[in-house]
Order: structure tokens, then C-alpha cells, then sequence
């Protein structure tokens, strides 16, 4: 069995397809999902989702990409949180790709979140580009070690990798490491310890290769998987066995039945 431990369904190309989503699921021995949260306003439909599926749960957080929203306080953050299909603290973090200038207000809301994290007990999911330093520092400036998290769609080298796993973050790997040209993410996949592995689709988006271009879906997971397993020399059963392991671990708000 295996967890998508990053996905967006209540995104609506995902939404509106959710009986054949869950199906597929099923037939590909995905049995449970994390739905992410990235903004206030949109997180009461990320939690029904979690709260009328036994298998779904939620995260609650704003995500770094979102200039001139609701802002998230550590009180809203902590109330919104104290539910117990609530099992993480995100998606937060930096990115400097699709933003420049100022961007001081993004690691002030990081460290918010790092904050709520510990608060609450629930782990972080961190969402990093294009700032690998700012992030590990924030993270270590924050304590964020008390809590420990997941480095979600995991795109830096092996350095970066094995600095958040000594903070006490696990390394989650996307349909990216599917790619012919994630050189650098392969190489991370096949050297960090299979006991801080997860595997995710995030989607609707990076879908895997063979279904690299369309929209991506939970089910897919198993392709992420697989090349996992491929790199390491490992079978598939050996992956999932782990990486399920690892989430319920993590995430000890979750309950796999």
C-alpha cells in the first residue's frame, strides 16, 4: 500500500473527477492522500474533503507563491489546525523563482508557520526554490527541529537533502525524479536513508513519466514509487512498505485504518 503525501484535490480538475480519482486509487494500492492547503480562504474545502474520506487528510497553511492575501497569524493557524483530520502544519516555506524583490513578508509568514508547527504538534510541510539557504537557516533559527516536517517535491542535491534530514525532515520525492534530466534529484533519491523517503504526486501537476504533460492524480504515485525502487535496487513492495511507514511516523496524527 502507499501514501500520497502531497496532493491537491480540491483543485478542480481533480474535484470534479473525485469518484475516478478514489477508484483509481484503489485499483493502484494508493490507500491514503494529504491534501494540501495553500491559502485560508480555500482550506474549509481541503478539510471536507479530509473529514467525508477516511482516507484524506489535511493540512492547513498559505503557501509562499500567494502575495497580498489573507495573511496567516499563528493564533488563525492554531485554531484552524485544531481538528484531528488536521495532521500538518503547510504548505509554507520560500520561493524565490516565481517572485523577486522584498521578500521579507515570505519568511516572516515561514516563520509563522514554524511557529504554529510547534504550537500545535503537527509537522511542517516546506515547499523550497531557489532558496535552500534561506530555508535551512530560517528553519534552524526557528527550532524547527522540535517538530520535524517533509521537504515536499524534493529538487535540490544531496547536501541540502541530508542537512533538513539532521533537522529531522523527511525528503519526499514527486514524479520529477521520473524525468531523464533530474540527475541531481536521482542521485538524492538513491543515497538518503530509506527510512526518511516519502513519495507524493503534488497534484494536479508534475505528472510522471509515462503521463508526463496531462494532469496528475494520486493513483500515479506508483510510478514515483517504482523509480525509487529502481534507483536503489530495491523491489516496489520494499518502497512502499517503507515510505507508508515513514508517513504514519511523521505524521502521528494520521490513522492508517
Amino acid at each position: 500500500m502507499l501514501v500520497d503525501s502531497h496532493c491537491h484535490l480540491n483543485f478542480p480538475e481533480l474535484l470534479n473527477n473525485l469518484p475516478a480519482i478514489k477508484l483509481a486509487m484503489q485499483d493502484n494500492q494508493v490507500g491514503h492522500a494529504l491534501c494540501i492547503s495553500v491559502t485560508l480562504p480555500d482550506f474549509p474545502q481541503v478539510l471536507a474533503l479530509a473529514e467525508s474520506n477516511d482516507n484524506f487528510y489535511a493540512s492547513v497553511g498559505v503557501h509562499p507563491d500567494y502575495e497580498n492575501i489573507e495573511e496567516p497569524t499563528l493564533e488563525s493557524l492554531l485554531t484552524l489546525a485544531n481538528n484531528p483530520k488536521v495532521i500538518a502544519i503547510g504548505e509554507t516555506g520560500l520561493d524565490y523563482f516565481r517572485l523577486t524583490g522584498d521578500l521579507e513578508w515570505q519568511r516572516n509568514r515561514f516563520r509563522t508557520h514554524i511557529r504554529a508547527a510547534i504550537s500545535s504538534g503537527k509537522p511542517l510541510v516546506i515547499h523550497t526554490r531557489n532558496a535552500a539557504e534561506d530555508t535551512l537557516r530560517i528553519m534552524r533559527e526557528e527550532n524547527a527541529q522540535i517538530v520535524g516536517g517533509v521537504m515536499h517535491c524534493f529538487t535540490e542535491n544531496l547536501d541540502v537533502a541530508l542537512q533538513a534530514i539532521e533537522l529531522g525532515f523527511y525528503i519526499s520525492f514527486s514524479g520529477i525524479i521520473t524525468f531523464k534530466n533530474a540527475l541531481i534529484i536521482k542521485d538524492v533519491a538513491k543515497n538518503v536513508p530509506l527510512n526518511r523517503i516519502l513519495v507524493e504526486t503534488d497534484s494536479p501537476y508534475l505528472a510522471p513519466t509515462p503521463y508526463r504533460g496531462k494532469t496528475n492524480q494520486p493513483s500515479y504515485v506508483k510510478h514515483v514509487a517504482e523509480e525509487v525502487a529502481r534507483l536503489r535496487g530495491i523491489s516496489l513492495e520494499e518502497v512502499s512498505v517503507a515510505t507508508t511507514e515513514n508517513f504514519f511516523r511523521l505524521f502521528k496524527h494520521a490513522t492508517s485504518t
